[in-house]
């Protein structure tokens, strides 16, 4: 028969702790839990109110880029010193109401400078004021979002020279509730 020593024990609950933190899986008995976080980074989930975001990438847009055009669909060309910017994320709704996707997301530099989102009729575009069905998410399944290279749906922002000399940028995401989450972008 195999014993397998204390030592040994100890050290595999505490490899399966990290492992467990390091993954985000919650832990009983902690204090911290997603409906706590209003702070997050590009691809760690953020629960505001119901709804639990998840901000899967975020990156500059060319027009002149054949991907990027359907990205881009009906937009102008940007002027100049200004660049288009996707935010690509998905919202899933945990509550068992519908709820309504916020319309005042903004993009905000380390100087305080805020962009506020560009209407899009992109395949790709995130319903801005649409609704998430109770226990539903967005994109919603067998959309173009959601079949798309990046399976998320975008927000699209159109961004000063300037304020990519100012990074981080952050999502500021508004709450049902009265509170902001905040997700800072890894451009």
């Amino acid at each position: 028969m195999l014993r397998v020593a204390a030592p040994t024990t100890r050290v595999g609950a505490a490899l399966v702790l990290v492992v467990a933190v390091a993954v985000g899986l919650p832990l009983a008995g902690c204090d911290t839990s997603p409906e706590d976080t209003l702070s997050a980074e590009e691809g760690q989930a953020m629960k505001l109110g119901d709804l639990l975001y998840n901000v899967q990438i975020s990156r500059f847009l060319n027009p002149d880029d054949d991907e990027d055009r359907a990205y881009l669909a009906g937009q102008p060309p940007p002027p100049k010193n200004r660049f288009y910017l996707g935010v690509f994320m998905q919202v899933e709704n945990q509550g068992e109401v519908a709820h309504e996707v916020p319309t005042d997301f903004t993009v905000a530099d380390t100087a305080g400078t805020e962009f506020d989102p560009v209407p899009s009729h992109s395949l790709f575009a995130l319903e801005l004021g649409g609704k998430v069905a109770a226990n539903d998410q967005l994109p919603e399944p067998e959309t173009t979002a959601a079949s798309g290279p990046i399976q998320g749906a975008m927000v699209l922002f159109l961004i000063d020279r300037a304020a990519i000399q100012e990074r981080p940028l952050t999502l500021d995401i508004p709450s049902s509730g009265g509170g902001v989450g905040e997700v800072e972008l890894d451009i």
